[in-house]
């Protein structure tokens, strides 16, 4: 492999002339302790830190950023920390979607426009993984992205607890008067034991897993617990592999392949990935210049079984139980044979040498390909006269009666409405009603909230039901579990299907078939659609009137067109004067 030289880096525009440019640059670095033989001729290595006081997910990343400056000085490099957009999902309102595209913005001209010759990308929390990659794909320089990690599992009354899921079943339950006040403290305070992120197989692990079979983290990263020492470990490694990296001109272009796109999705389906794994990985492959589609991901769910036992669509375990039976390594060596093991990670190495040695410890929590949690993949992509772009169910994690099922609407154009109606005891409403939630995507959410996981209204909760088929334009988190159909395309809020259905109209699901449909005649909803009208703007100036005008469907990835592989010349290195 023929290495770069010391002239070749890019920092070299900015340090090794012996002009007045470098004298200023060469000035600023030594105003801050720097010696010249610490940074000219050396690769300099940015460090995308994610950290915030309100992001819990990365909470620890204030340590573990001298982790990785650790690895970086030891191989020769220097490691420079620069604070990017902590975009939480608990927090950050209304959605952190409304800005995983300005962390990717951020991200590429951050590194465009500094001294950096690779960068180490610190992510985790659910927006981050797909934000910080999309943007240092369209930068170009060799990246490594370093997961935050799930936390500890939660622990209330002898029983362990998952983030999200449980919440929402111990949220019903409180509903229902089950739950007493010190019980559902209780709850509230163990369900969330350290840093890292939500420790089911929510967004977060789920993009993390994905960021892991695509090859741009440490083999096996994605899996360590946040406050596990493994993790501080693999970070100085991270530190270390960078700088070798930007030696041996490893950049993302030669690792995201549409073969490291295609293993990605095949892992995420196997794991029981959370729906909103659609939305990101389209973009993500998109930014490297391959046409995923929702097609593409539905083929792959009906041939790959969910083999990684961890809730939400598994019943009985959590990531921490993943990370001790083997972690993804172990997972991806039980579907060797279903992925590109020829091609090339961060490590310099194939995937396929990676995963040699990978063992599953407890077959329980990664199954065997003989004994799956579910006979085909996480998730399913549905079209029809609701959503003719598509729109996206978890089959596993939900009741296998609403696989096929019929029902009258209820529908709902706000959430206010629909959280108004919920709480009637005396609501009209039965086991097969369909509860719709529209105006909840891109741009009526605004930002494509994850409001799809609809509460179970009380009516049927006291009547002992705790499922039932609910439509929406929105996602839902990952945690989330249920029938709920999500991401439907186009969006109602610009006049797509969901906009004209009513209450009463009879809606059927067909998982087998792949439909979801309203079952009205084509004249009436013709004559609805005539009399639509569009509601008005959410955003009338700043980045939300940005975001309006330029992002895209549910199904194209939610990117900016702008920002697209395809939509023009990436621009090249800044000038220097």
């Amino acid at each position: 492999m023929t290495r770069k030289t010391p002239a070749e880096l890019r920092s070299a525009r900015w340090f090794s002339k012996d002009d007045l440019r470098s004298f200023g640059h060469r000035s600023r670095m030594m105003q801050m302790g720097y010696s010249e033989e610490e940074f000219v001729g050396r690769p300099m290595i940015g460090i995308l830190n994610t950290w915030s006081e309100l992001n819990t997910c990365h909470s620890h990343f204030r340590e573990r950023v001298q982790d990785v400056k650790r690895g970086v000085l030891m191989a020769g490099g220097i490691g420079v920390e620069m604070p990017a957009l902590s975009v939480d999902e608990s927090n950050t309102k209304p959605t952190s979607m409304l800005y995983r595209n300005l962390l990717a913005m951020e991200t590429e001209e951050m590194i465009r426009s500094h001294p950096l010759d690779g960068v180490v990308l610190m992510g985790g929390c659910d927006k981050t993984t797909p934000g910080l990659v999309m943007g240092a794909i369209s930068a170009g320089v060799p990246l490594i992205y370093l997961p935050a990690g799930p936390m500890l599992r939660g622990n209330y009354a002898g029983r362990f607890l998952g983030s999200g899921s449980d919440a929402w079943k111990y949220w019903d339950e409180r509903r229902a008067g089950n739950i007493s006040d010190a019980e559902w403290q209780g709850v509230q305070g163990g369900i969330a034991r350290s840093a890292g992120t939500c420790m089911t197989m929510g967004t977060a692990s789920t993009m993390t897993a994905i960021a892991d079979a695509m090859g741009i983290t440490l083999p096996g990263a994605s899996s360590i617990p946040a406050v596990d020492s493994g993790h501080q470990r693999m970070s100085a490694d991270c530190g270390r592999r960078i700088v070798d990296m930007v030696w041996e001109d490893v950049t993302p272009d030669k690792i995201i392949t549409a073969s490291a796109c295609r293993n990605a999705a095949v892992v995420a389906m196997a794991t029981g990935c959370s729906t909103n794994a659609v939305v990101h990985l389209i973009a993500m492959a998109r930014r490297a210049g391959h046409d995923l589609t929702l097609d593409d991901l539905d083929a792959l769910g009906r041939v790959t079984p969910l083999i990684a036992n961890v809730r939400p669509a598994g019943k009985d375990y959590l990531m921490e139980d993943f990370y001790y039976a083997g972690g993804l390594r172990a997972l991806m060596k039980q579907i060797e044979d279903r992925l590109d093991t020829s091609c090339l990670t961060v490590t310099g190495r194939t995937l396929g040498e990676n995963l040699e040695g990978a063992e599953v410890y407890n077959d329980d929590v990664i199954r065997p390909l003989s004994n799956p949690v579910y006979k085909e993949g996480s998730l399913a992509v549905l079209r029809g006269n609701l959503c003719p772009d598509g729109a996206v169910i978890k089959p596993a994690a939900c009741d296998p009666r609403f696989y096929l099922h019929e029902g009258p609407a209820l529908v709902f154009d706000s959430y206010p409405e629909m959280k108004a109606a919920v709480d009637d005891e005396d609501l009209d409403i039965g086991p097969d009603t369909v509860m719709v939630l529209r105006n909840a995507g891109p741009q009526g959410g605004p930002g494509f909230p994850e409001w799809g996981m609809l509460p179970i209204p009380k009516a049927l909760i006291r009547q002992g039901h705790r499922d039932m088929l609910r439509i929406s334009d929105a996602r839902m988190s990952g945690t989330s579990y249920g029938a709920c159909v999500l991401h439907v395309a186009p969006e109602s809020y610009v006049g797509g299907p969901l906009a004209l259905l009513r209450t009463g109209d009879t809606v059927r699901l067909d998982l087998e078939a792949r439909r979801l449909d309203m079952l009205v005649d084509a004249d009436e909803l013709a004559r609805r659609k005539a009399e639509w009208t569009a509601p008005p703007r959410r955003f009338e100036r700043g980045y939300g009137h940005m975001f309006s005008q330029h992002v895209t469907q549910a199904d194209q990835g939610c990117d900016f067109d702008f920002l697209q592989s395809d939509y023009g010349r990436t621009a090249g290195e800044p000038d220097i004067f």
